[in-house]
């Protein structure tokens, strides 16, 4: 990885790791499901509110590395506002992202990249497999609770 790149995507991590956004319980949430990384110790409890198939508004709380809450905070970041369907398409890129560090432009009607934001800036996870669950955790948390599902996520 590029110098420059590892160290603005540490700066990120950093930042997001220290102050997450979108960081506490979601009064009035329609959707609330726990996530634990068994592997870190990383737990968290996401919130969302969506009205008419849009995410209204989304939080997370819970404890973990640095890692697992900046994912999380970049995710509720570039959820906000989405209908349930972006949001649900934007896990394949991410999990590809996370897992592997690729980004790929849009295929004929897949999501490209190009629509992960700042979320992009994780890519260096895949650098260190075995940080991949933490920064996963919150997406898997998301999909779950976007499915209906009521039991935790869990990453094992």
């Amino acid at each position: 990885m590029d110098p420059e790149l590892r160290e603005l995507y540490q700066d990120l991590i950093l930042d997001h790791g220290r102050q997450p956004r979108n960081f506490g319980p979601l009064p009035g949430y329609s959707h609330r499901l726990e996530g634990v990384n068994p592997l870190c110790g990383d737990k968290l409890v996401l919130y969302l509110k969506v009205v008419d198939d849009r995410i209204e508004d989304i939080s997370f709380e819970g404890a973990g590395c640095a890692i697992s809450m900046a994912s999380a905070s970049l995710m509720t970041e570039r959820l906000r506002g989405r209908s349930v369907d972006e949001a649900m398409a934007l896990f394949d890129p991410v999990h590809r992202l996370l897992m592997t560090g690729e980004l790929r432009p849009a295929a004929n009607s897949e999501p490209g990249d190009e629509n992960l934001g700042k979320v992009r800036m994780l890519a260096g996870v895949s650098a260190f497999p075995s940080r991949v669950k933490c920064a996963t955790l919150a997406w898997h948390t998301l999909r779950a609770a976007l499915s209906g599902e009521s039991k935790p996520v869990s990453t094992e």
